[in-house]
Order: structure tokens, then C-alpha cells, then sequence
């Protein structure tokens, strides 16, 4: 509920604070008296698209604050905790406009974008008059008025469930035409090299193991000749052969020599030992760099092989045994694919039939609904003097979507027998602001906490009519809000609260004030919109009339 609205330097407003209350809030005055501006303003704060200048004159900026009461289950609590925004019982929405355009909005003394704003206008106020394309006069929300109008959002959940599972199974299942595409044109190709991986068998580490055993024989023969001198030089004819013969001529002198020689006997013992492993070891080493020159080919012939592989393959030595490993297994997706794709194909067909019977659900639904919609709209026109009129809930067939198969337009024939069309295209003013309200009596079976705005839906009408406009008013205020901007005295007498606008002209400057009326006042200002500009005894008279009925 809109609780209070705050407007500096507007246009034409210089200072204004409008407290509103529950139920038919009432706002007349002249034409041009400044009731547009309200709601000009209104719509600034609450981030709509208007006019582009709207400062005042001589002002460096203009400013509206709007507090608005929220239930803890208000729908713009959502949205602001989805922004990120306090939420809490009260809701206060601050804009300012600068003189050079620039715009800045604040929730709850936090900065947000319009965006945010409107997000939350849609769940705060709905504007209903003849040039609104926000709310029933377009054709876009129709669907979902009949679908609220029904109860049927378990139904549309359902739907939009099934479309989703429906969307799943159709990308899995293209997604699997598309591998299985792919895996086909390289099919031979696949096969060849898998064929010529198997058959070279690749290990990992074998690429170095290769190399360095090729480049030992390469290398032996020069190797060899060195080390055979070595093993020459350490044999019996060499260091071996000597030392030899020293530890036997040391040990035939070593009684004589008194214990002198036991040390370096002892030594040479040691030394013995050693040169002996030295000569194993060389020999075991000549042993090693004996080859075989057919064996040094064909580690050449496999290393080089393994290497063009990869170049080939673009990998890695090591990496070819995984790379064979990853083709094999396209092989196998190839030989699986078809199967895989006809369990795919069976699961669209059923997520399609499963949308389709909850589209066939909620199209049955829709049409039952549009029955009674257009029975109680009927219901409705009869009292506002155009029970000659005819409404329709049109219902055709849409491209399928998450909301189903079914595009939805209220259709009016003002006289039986006229040719049936949109809203907006076949009532003229006064019928259109009947329809309209007729529509709006039917829809808002529910109270949703939003405060909804009539600008002047009872333009064209008068009398009984008008009247009658003003009770349907009045019972769609009950136990919510609604907010009217009226020339009508039946209407404005109906009224709950009721404020007049009036423009005055201060220092040169011309300026719009809203002033509260007490029920004195009230008598004034009906019996002014009852009179025009002379207001007689008898024109209060019958405006005390009016709001005593």
C-alpha cells in the first residue's frame, strides 16, 4: 500500500506531501489543475518512462519520495532481497532528477539502478486508464491475467517443467548427433591409426631407453678399444703381473727384513684385491660393449619409427599409448553411437509427450477459464450500461513455449453483431474505461498488496453510469487500495479520502498544490463538479446527496 508521496520541485510542484490511506482514494480538480503531475511524479520514482524534462523551472533539482507498507509476503520482498536490498515492513523509494538529466534512485537509503525500480513497480502499483500499455490494454499479458484469473500456476509449473526436460533431451540427444557425426568422417582415419599404434605397441619410456642404448653402440667401438687397453694395462701383463711379482719378492724378504715389510705387504695385499674388481669390472663392461651391429639397426629402425609416430600424432613418445587409448575409445562411442542415439530419440519422444499432455492440460484449462471470464465480464458490463456489449477471451494456437501452446487476447464487440478486435482498436473512451473497469472488477479476485491507479476511467460517462462506475470502484478498494483520478462527481462522492488539485499563481510563477478535503470541503468541490464555476445552493444540495447515498 502506498502510504505517503513526497514531491520537490516538479515540474509545477514546489513542495507537496500527499498522505494516502486504504481504500478509494479520490483526487479531482480542474483540467490542467496539476493531476497529471502526480502521477507523472509517481511514475518517476518508481522508474517508469515519461517525460524527459521534469525539474521545475529555476530549480537545480527535483525529487520524489514514495513509502510504501509492505506484508512480509509482499512479492517486492523477493525483489529487493534478490538485489540485495533491505527488506522489512516499510519500503521507501527516493529519486532525484537533476536540471542537466542526470537521474539517481535510493531504496531504503541504498542506491539502485531503474532497473531495479521497475522491478519493483510491478509488484506496487498498476496504472489502469485509457492510454496505459502496461497493464490490460496490452495483449502480451493477457495470458498470464487469464492464468492468474484461473488459479492455474500449478499447471503453468508443470509446463514449464516438461518444456525444460523437453529442451534437455533435445540437446542431449543433438549433442550426440553431433559427436557421432564427427567420430564418422574420421572414421577411417581412426581405424588406420589405431591399426598402426597396436602394431608399434609404444611403451612409455621407451623412446629414451632406445636412444641411449643407440648412442652406447655408437659409441662402443671407440669405447672398447680404450677399455681394452685398460684391462691390457690392469692384467697379468700389466699392473696385475707386477704387483705380483712385487708381493712375492716382498713377502721371500720379509723375515730378514725384521718387520718392516708387513705394513707394505699388507698394502699391496689390499691393493691386489682392489685391481682384481677394477678387472672384473672392465671386463664385465667389455662384455657389455660387445653388440651386435643387426641389434644396433634395429633399435634405430624402432626409435625412429616411434618418433615419426608422434611428430606424426602430434604428441609426445611417451604420450602415444594414451593417444591410442583415446582413439580406441572413439571407436567404441562409433560402434555404441547408434545404439546411444535411439535411447536418446525414445527419451525426446517421451519428454515431448509428457509437454504435450501438460500443454493439452493447461489449453483445456485456459479455454474452461475463458468461459467464465467472459461470463462474469458480461456480468460486470450490464450494471456500466453496456449490457449490449460483448467480450471475449480469444484463445489460438502459439508456437509451443514454457507457458504452452496457446496465445490469449481479450476481445470486445461493442454491439452485437459489430465486428469483434482488440480492446484498445474497437471501444471508443467511455466504453473502453468500462471495460477496462469490468475487467479489472473479474481479475482481482485476490488481494496482492498492489495499489492500483484509475486516471480518469470515467471519462465519457455520467449518471447512473457513472454511478455505477464508482461503486465497482469503491468494492475493488475493499481490503485493499486503489487510487482515481475523476471528473466525476458520482465517483468522486464514493470516495473514502478525497483531495483536490488546484493550480495557483504565487510571485509570477504558476503552481500546483494538493489540499485535503474535509467533508465541508467536499460539498464544495463536488457541487463545483456538479455546477462548474458557480456554485449554487441547489448544486450543494445535490452533492450532499451524492455522498450521502
Amino acid at each position: 500500500m502506498l502510504r505517503t508521496l513526497e514531491i520537490r520541485d516538479m515540474l509545477i510542484i514546489d513542495r507537496l506531501e500527499l498522505d494516502f490511506r486504504p481504500g478509494l482514494n479520490v483526487l479531482t480538480g480542474e483540467t490542467g489543475a496539476g493531476k497529471s503531475i502526480l502521477l507523472d511524479s509517481l511514475g518517476f520514482v518508481l522508474g517508469w518512462r515519461g517525460r524527459a524534462e521534469l525539474v521545475r523551472s529555476g530549480a537545480d533539482q527535483g525529487e520524489v519520495v514514495a513509502e510504501f507498507a509492505l506484508t512480509p509476503d509482499h512479492p517486492a520482498q523477493a525483489v529487493l532481497q534478490e538485489a540485495g536490498l533491505p527488506t522489512g515492513p516499510e519500503l521507501i523509494l527516493r529519486r532525484v532528477n537533476r536540471s542537466d538529466g542526470r537521474k539517481t534512485a535510493w531504496v531504503n537509503d541504498r542506491r539502485c539502478t531503474g532497473e531495479v525500480l521497475r522491478a519493483l513497480s510491478d509488484t506496487l502499483i498498476e496504472l489502469h486508464g485509457q492510454h496505459d500499455d502496461r497493464g490490460l490494454l496490452n495483449a502480451r499479458g493477457h495470458r498470464d491475467l487469464l492464468d492468474d484469473f484461473a488459479g492455474l500456476g500449478d499447471l503453468r509449473a508443470e509446463v514449464r517443467t516438461a518444456w525444460a526436460a523437453q529442451g534437455r533431451a533435445r540437446k542431449a540427444l543433438q549433442a550426440a548427433q553431433d559427436a557421432l557425426a564427427e567420430v564418422q568422417a574420421e572414421e577411417e582415419y581412426l581405424r588406420h591409426a589405431v591399426k598402426e599404434l597396436d602394431a608399434l605397441d609404444p611403451q612409455p619410456g621407451e623412446e629414451a631407453e632406445l636412444d641411449t642404448r643407440r648412442r652406447l653402440m655408437q659409441g662402443a667401438e671407440k669405447v672398447r678399444e680404450d677399455v681394452s687397453r685398460a684391462h691390457a694395462a690392469l692384467g697379468h701383463d700389466g699392473a696385475e703381473g707386477a704387483m705380483g711379482d712385487a708381493l712375492r719378492w716382498l713377502e721371500g724378504a720379509e723375515e730378514a727384513a725384521g718387520g718392516h715389510l708387513e705394513s707394505p705387504i699388507a698394502a699391496l695385499s689390499r691393493a691386489m684385491a682392489e685391481l682384481g674388481e677394477a678387472a672384473d669390472g672392465v671386463m664385465r663392461a667389455l662384455e657389455a660393449l660387445d653388440f651386435n651391429p643387426l641389434e644396433l639397426e634395429q633399435i634405430e629402425e624402432r626409435l625412429f619409427a616411434i618418433r615419426a609416430l608422434a611428430r606424426k600424432h602430434g604428441v609426445v613418445p611417451d604420450d602415444l599409448g594414451g593417444f591410442a587409448a583415446d582413439l580406441r575409445g572413439k571407436l567404441d562411442a562409433l560402434e555404441a553411437g547408434a545404439g546411444n542415439i535411439d535411447a536418446l530419440r525414445s527419451a525426446l519422444k517421451e519428454a515431448e509427450a509428457t509437454y504435450d499432455a501438460a500443454a493439452d492440460r493447461l489449453s483445456a484449462a485456459r479455454a474452461e477459464a475463458a468461459v467464465r471470464l467472459d461470463a462474469a465480464v458480461t456480468g460486470e458490463l450490464a450494471p456500466l450500461k453496456m449490457e449490449r456489449a460483448v467480450f471475449e477471451t480469444r484463445i489460438v494456437p502459439a508456437d509451443p513455449g514454457p507457458d504452452g501452446r496457446d496465445a490469449v487476447d481479450f476481445t470486445v464487440a461493442t454491439n452485437p453483431g459489430a465486428p469483434s478486435g482488440p480492446l484498445a482498436r474497437i471501444a471508443s473512451g467511455g466504453e473502453l474505461s468500462r471495460f477496462l473497469l469490468a475487467l479489472k472488477v473479474c481479475l482481482s479476485h485476490g488481494n496482492t498488496g498492489v495499489t492500483m491507479i484509475f486516471d480518469e476511467i470515467d471519462r465519457g460517462v455520467g449518471g447512473a453510469t457513472a454511478d455505477a462506475v464508482g461503486r465497482r470502484l469503491k468494492a475493488l478498494a475493499e481490503g485493499g487500495q486503489v487510487l482515481v483520478v475523476t471528473h466525476s462527481p458520482q465517483v468522486a462522492a464514493l470516495g473514502a479520502h478525497h483531495w483536490q488539485v488546484v493550480k495557483q499563481v504565487q510571485d509570477g510563477q504558476t503552481l500546483s498544490q494538493v489540499v485535503p478535503l474535509d467533508p465541508g470541503a467536499r460539498v464544495d468541490e463536488i457541487a463545483r463538479m456538479l455546477a462548474g464555476d458557480t456554485v449554487t445552493d441547489e448544486a450543494r444540495g445535490a452533492a450532499r446527496v451524492l455522498l450521502d447515498s
